[in-house]
């Protein structure tokens, strides 16, 4: 990408410094190595890192600190006029312009590597104001989220381990629900901490609502796939008391806990895909 107007001006600036002052010093120094733009970082990063993990297998924690790290580079802003244009902006040479309508009710997903890959998917979801993720799971995996830009609420969910109920806690489930336990039920507004779930812990069944505009950089190890038994499936949740009433739910401790029922249609889901204009991916 060709870089324009005042920083092409100090970077000349600064190599006809450079270039002097060698001649004066007669030295002759090893240009640095170009470090390679943050998207193609996170893509190796991510290769390597989840290389081995399979369904259900969580990546060392070594693996999951040096995502989070390169995550860390991953800054944005967000340029909104009168609700048309957006701008996600994670560095100097990899950004995302995006027109949206006012009335528009599609979310956006950028896929950021433009290759296939079997381990992972990266990728940002843009929604606009008020838009809702419906409540879905990860099978089997560990998600990494940044939010770039805006505020949205998250509701989370992990199952409740049926093996440490007695048999008749179990029957007392209504017909065709599952229990599970809230993780987080909060708002959260960028710049925040990375978030992680994992395949049963950490929220692994999610919602997500935006309170504004605002964008999710996310990276999945491995993928959904529906032929591997990976599927990604959508739920209607429930409080415990709608179908419980006052008893507790016997599972030993004071937190708050819901019904889970899948869903098999989400009409009101549409997700519409965007190209990323930045350097391209390359798969080494």
């Amino acid at each position: 990408m060709r870089v324009e107007g005042r920083l092409a001006a100090e970077l000349e600036t600064s190599e006809r410094a450079g270039r002097s002052s060698s001649k004066k010093s007669k030295l002759r120094q090893r240009k640095s190595p170009t470090m390679p733009k943050m998207v193609q970082r996170l893509f190796d990063t991510c290769k390597e890192v989840f290389s081995g993990c399979g369904a259900g297998v969580v990546p060392s924690r070594a693996g999951i600190e040096r995502i989070v790290a390169v995550l860390g580079f991953a800054q944005s802003k967000n340029m909104v006029d009168s609700a048309i244009l957006w701008e996600v902006v994670l560095t100097s040479e990899e950004h995302i312009m995006l027109v949206v309508t006012e009335t528009m009710k599609e979310f956006i997903f950028v896929d950021l590597e433009q290759c296939r890959v079997l381990t992972h998917v990266i990728g940002i979801f843009c929604l606009p104001p008020s838009a809702v993720i419906p409540l879905h799971n990860h099978p089997g995996m560990t998600v990494f989220s940044k939010l770039l830009f805006g505020s949205m609420h998250i509701k989370s969910y992990d199952w409740v381990d049926s093996s440490q109920l007695e048999d008749e806690a179990l029957r007392l489930w209504p017909p065709g629900m599952r229990l599970a336990k809230v993780k987080t039920d909060n708002t959260f507004t960028a710049p925040c901490d990375i978030s992680i779930l994992y395949p049963t812990t950490g929220g692994n069944m999610h919602r997500f609502t935006a309170l504004t505009s605002c964008a999710v950089l996310d990276v999945l190890g491995p993928p959904y796939c529906d032929s591997e038994g990976r599927p990604c499936t959508y739920y209607n949740d429930f409080p415990y008391e709608d179908f419980s009433g006052d008893s507790a739910p016997a599972v030993g401790d004071d937190g708050v806990y819901a019904w889970l029922e899948e869903r098999e249609n989400v009409d009101d889901f549409s997700v519409v895909g965007a190209r990323y204009m930045g350097p391209r991916v390359v798969e080494r």
